[in-house]
């Protein structure tokens, strides 16, 4: 699990789940799952920041779900 800060202060808990492809986002309110991706996906995903999964919670409603 990897502590992730936004430019606006907010705090995300980033884990990835290799056999599967996918990313659990954990915020103050809520916890989301992403859909599994392809392996060039999934890898370009794993240096993401803070401010990118926010842009990705923010945008991209229909790649995650909430669990």
């Amino acid at each position: 699990m990897t502590t992730l800060k936004t430019i606006t202060g907010r705090q995300l808990k980033v884990t990835s789940n290799q056999s599967l492809r996918h990313f659990t986002i954990k915020t103050e309110i809520a916890k989301f799952r992403t859909l599994p991706m392809s392996q060039e996906e999934f890898d370009s995903n794993e240096n993401n920041t803070g401010n990118d999964w926010q842009q990705f919670l923010n945008s991209c409603s229909g790649e995650y779900y909430t669990i």
